[in-house]
């Protein structure tokens, strides 16, 4: 989680929504990034995909069983979709999205309805997550 907190970090001084995320596989980091939508002009450039596609790259597999996630706030759904569809095993983050979660809201890798069940542990260094996402918005708001 610190080293997505590092990432979290690049993306505020970026200026960018400050989340990063991590993924790992029997102990090594097969991906490490941040949020780039503006960077990259790309809606879609959350740091949960864009760790997803470095992860499938560097596996050469579309599929990350055996993988964990580790992100600095609760995915958002869209980021939920690829973490399905992803087959990632663990997901660890940091902060609750109480107006935007997937899991706070939906619950969406717990529904039996989808495919794929995802384990999950919430609230990992959470007053560090959380603070450097009041920060950013803070200095927004000034």
């Amino acid at each position: 989680m610190r080293m997505a907190l590092g990432e979290a970090e690049s993306a505020l001084e970026s200026g960018e929504v400050p989340v990063g995320a991590v993924i790992t596989m029997d102990g090594r980091v097969l991906a490490k990034t941040h949020n780039s939508p503006i960077l990259m002009k790309d809606p879609t450039a959350h740091a949960e995909i864009l760790a997803i596609r470095e992860a499938a790259d560097r596996t050469e597999n579309y599929r990350l069983q055996g993988t964990t996630l580790y992100v600095t706030i609760e995915p958002c759904p869209m980021c939920a979709g690829a973490i399905i569809h992803a087959r990632i095993a663990r997901l660890v983050f940091g902060a609750t999205d109480p107006k935007g979660g997937a899991i706070s809201l939906y619950d969406m890798l717990h529904d039996r309805k989808l495919n794929h069940f995802v384990e999950i542990t919430g609230g990992v260094l959470q007053g560090k997550c959380g603070e450097i996402l009041s920060r950013f918005f803070r200095e927004k708001r000034i």
